[in-house]
């Protein structure tokens, strides 16, 4: 029974060790596992320069497990464009997690994308470095035309306001300015149709007993419009200072013009206008209020002082009269030319208005050319013409008819030819000039186009240029017509100044039906609407190759 005590013992402890091996290697093989579930991979080992590579980490885990991928400048010397969020997807071992990164590189050459760290449950866990390959961009220059570096262009920084604002701006403005116009005129009118002096006394005295002022008991308003009509009418009659005077003021005039014999007035008139101001300036100023009964009665004091004055003043002579009506017509003369000069000054600002919104909108060149003229402007926007010129013929769409012209050549190439023609338009001091040039050989002629190109440089020189930069490429007509364009910049010399002019060129060589075909554009470089004719005369050349040789 010991024995078998015994070895019962062993048993268990043997059962219980192996137990917890099998334990520790559940543990290692779940590690294990996870290790070889950390995998990357790439969608391309090989791009070009600026491509983007999709780099892959796939991750198996659990659920709860806690993974960390890794961020930042991990991945150099490729350049991290991009990284989303991860994918989690369950499959039958569990989760997946699938983190994805948008990788480039803008140097060719063979690159290793470093092994990445992944964290899971705090263990670190490393993927696989890989080979990357960038590789140049080859740039055929027999199909891909190369051309000049464009000049720069200025370009405006900081809040740009819309057309339109401008425009709503200036229309406010001139109807600002109308509207002010239009009521200071009405303003002007109503004045100008102010009754006379007595007439309008009576009138206001009438809407003063109409005010019911007294009945409100406003004695002060009541006696301040009661002698500011008498107030006026002195004004406008006798004294051009009887709004502004004080009560003794005008009452001392009175009697100055009454002794020195220039007013028949009674002492009882002018004792009853000193009364009837002070009173209204104890009303006005010292809140004194007399009855009604004492107002109605001054009401028609006021009246009667009203026509005492009136009749104070002697009938003007006819002398007077004459001198009145001409100041009368002198005024009005002059109302006239204040009216004409305001409407001028009008028109002058909404003209300075439009043209300064237009500058601001459109640019001073735009206004400049567009309303007081250029020469290739108009040129551009007119109607152009399509002809065909010489022969073999060339046709070409032009702004104006090309001209017959004489081509100077020499006995011994005459010889070889049926003929030769010329057809222009301007001259190379001009801002624009065109030319076209054609020329039938005998026979089978073969035309050496190289060497056709090679003397246009001292052609060029002949006729004044100098500076003269030449570039040539490829060119093929909308029709299909191949020839050879050379093109470039030339400087030209004003005779009479002396002054050196920029200029640009393209001209067009064709070797077609037995013949020589040249097309010749010179415009002034820094004129825009020119360089437009040149480009739109440019494309429209084709050649008629269903002419009868």
């Amino acid at each position: 029974m010991k024995i078998l005590n015994k070895n019962r013992r062993p048993l268990t402890t043997i059962s219980a060790y192996l137990g917890f091996l099998f334990f520790i290697a559940i543990l290692f093989c779940g590690n294990s596992a996870i290790a070889q579930s950390v995998q990357a991979s790439i969608d391309s080992s090989s791009i070009k320069i600026g491509e983007q590579i999709t780099y892959q980490i796939n991750v198996q885990s659990d659920p709860d497990a806690m993974v960390v991928f890794p961020e930042g400048e991990t991945f150099s010397p490729l350049e991290l464009v991009e990284s989303p969020e991860p994918d989690t997807i369950k499959d039958q071992n569990g989760y997946r997690l699938l983190k994805e990164y948008f990788l480039t590189q803008f140097d060719s050459g063979q690159y290793v994308i470093p092994r990445q760290e992944v964290l899971i449950r705090d263990q670190k866990f490393y993927t696989d470095s890989i080979s990357v390959e960038v590789r140049d961009v080859v740039v055929d220059t027999t199909k891909q035309k190369l051309y000049p570096i464009k000049p720069s262009v200025e370009v405006s920084g900081g809040l740009q306001i819309p057309d339109w604002v401008w425009w709503l701006l200036a229309i406010a403005l001139v109807a600002a300015v109308v509207g002010w116009l239009i009521i200071r005129g009405r303003k002007k009118r109503n004045e100008e149709k102010e009754l006379p002096p007595y007439e309008q006394a009576m009138a206001e005295l009438h809407q003063l007993d109409e005010s019911n002022l007294l009945e409100k008991r406003n004695i002060k308003e009541y006696y301040s419009q009661l002698s500011f009509s008498a107030r006026k009418f002195l004004d406008r009659k006798i004294y051009d200072r009887g709004l502004e005077s004080t009560t003794g003021e005008l009452i001392r005039y009175l009697e100055a013009e009454k002794d020195s014999g220039h007013l028949n007035l009674s002492e009882k008139t002018i004792e009853d206008f000193r009364i009837i101001l002070e009173r209204a300036d104890l009303a006005k100023f010292a809140n004194n209020k007399p009855d009604v009964i004492t107002a109605k009665e001054d009401r028609s004091r006021t009246q009667q002082i009203i026509e005492g004055l009136r009749e104070s003043v002697p009938e003007p002579t006819e002398e007077e009269l004459l001198q009145d009506e001409a100041y009368q017509s002198e005024l009005e003369r002059k109302r006239k030319r204040r009216r004409i000069i305001f409407g001028v000054l009008a028109v002058i600002m909404i003209l300075g208005i439009g043209i300064t919104t237009l500058i601001v909108t459109k640019g001073f060149t735009y206004v400049k050319d567009t309303y007081l003229g250029h020469p290739t402007k108009e040129l551009l926007e007119g109607d152009w013409i399509r002809s065909e010129y010489g022969n073999p013929s060339v046709a070409i769409t032009t702004p104006r008819v090309l001209k017959r012209g004489e081509m100077n050549l020499p006995d011994e190439a005459k010889s070889n030819m049926l003929g030769a023609e010329t057809f222009s338009y301007g001259s190379l001091l001009s801002n624009f000039y065109v030319t076209v040039n054609t020329i039938q050989f005998k026979g089978e002629v073969k035309f050496d186009m190289k060497k056709a190109i090679d003397g246009i440089y001292s052609v060029l020189e002949q006729q004044g240029a100098t500076n003269i930069v030449m570039k040539q490429e490829d060119f093929t007509t909308v029709g299909g017509a191949k020839g050879m364009k050379v093109f470039g910049t030339l400087d030209a010399k004003n005779p009479v100044t002396g002054q050196s002019i920029p200029n640009e060129y393209a001209i067009l060589n064709f070797a077609e039906q037995g013949g020589f075909e040249q097309v010749i554009v010179v415009f002034n470089a820094d004129d825009q609407y020119a360089r437009e004719l040149s480009e739109r005369i440019i494309n429209s050349v084709e050649l008629n190759t269903n002419q009868e040789e």
